[in-house]
């Protein structure tokens, strides 16, 4: 166990100094793109790597992990695109876990340093028009991919920066699925089916990862084509598709001075004046 913190903490050190480098080396008075930065983070490492033996392994690690610190998400890149990944938990710089078929592991990752942390929460907040301080310490985000993100700051998080990533499924899942999977029977559906055509008011309810978000998404195939639909969202997650007549609203926080929120409430309001047929309410 010690030994493998060690390399651990030289992994980190040198990915530490690597970027460093770089940092110095870019010129910040003007945009570089990607292929500029990639032969400049190719660079270093060569350099690295005749100072000090370096395999080749490791090279293309660095060189991938240096990439993604300055243009995506740092060490949680190749995290969010691992599809077998369903849910990834951040606690702090040096803690992170992973959902993988329904089993929660830990993971040999690591931040850099808090700071960078807390760069890749405020690119991802500021993402979805929103923003995370101390004076407003909680918020919900999500990726372009549409996995939902809640951050927790200190000093409410106390060993924080929190942040956990909710990944859903690329494909709709459809409710042949769900039957195949044994999470409903075919009564039920012919049942869901039934009052979704009828128009009855649905209720959908349960715990964190449940499953409600996917099987609204399901349930949303059995609506007619040519109805006009209104989604109003606490957080933007519902993925229904082959409806062209789709309004999409999502509730937004006050800013900093406290102004501009608008409320799932504000939201209800204003769709009665939008001539929606149906109203799909999550929060």
């Amino acid at each position: 166990m010690p030994k493998k913190e060690e390399k651990s903490n030289g992994r980190k050190m040198k990915a530490e100094q690597l970027y460093d480098i770089v940092m110095d080396r870019m010129d910040l008075t003007r945009d570089i793109g990607d292929e500029e930065l990639m032969d400049m983070i190719h660079e270093v490492i060569r350099e690295a790597a005749e100072a000090e033996y370096m395999p080749l392994q490791e090279q293309i690690r660095l060189s991938r992990q240096l990439f993604h610190s300055f243009r995506k998400l740092d060490v949680l890149q190749e995290l969010v695109e691992d599809e077998t990944i369903t849910e990834i938990m951040i606690n702090g710089t040096d803690e992170i876990f992973l959902e993988r078929e329904g089993r929660i592991i830990q993971s040999d990752r690591k931040f850099m340093s808090i700071e960078k942390l807390e760069d890749v929460i405020q690119q991802i907040v500021a993402g979805t028009n929103r923003y995370v301080n101390e004076l407003s310490p909680i918020v919900d985000a999500r990726l372009e991919d549409g996995s939902r993100v809640n951050v927790v700051l200190k000093p409410v998080a106390l060993n924080g920066p929190i942040m956990t990533i909710r990944k859903f499924p690329k494909d709709t899942v459809t409710m042949d699925q769900l039957i195949s999977w044994g999470s409903v029977t075919e009564e039920v559906v012919e049942f869901v089916k039934m009052i979704v055509k009828a128009k009855y008011n649905i209720f959908v309810s349960g715990g964190t990862g449940s499953g409600k978000t996917t099987f609204l998404n399901a349930m949303s195939d059995y609506i007619p084509k040519d109805e006009r639909i209104i989604t109003i969202e606490d957080n933007a997650e519902l993925q229904i598709r082959g409806v062209p007549n789709l309004v999409r609203l999502e509730a937004r926080n006050a800013n900093l001075e406290g102004e501009g929120a608008v409320t799932i409430r504000d939201l209800i309001k204003s769709a009665l004046r939008m001539r929606p047929e149906r109203r799909m309410i999550i929060k």
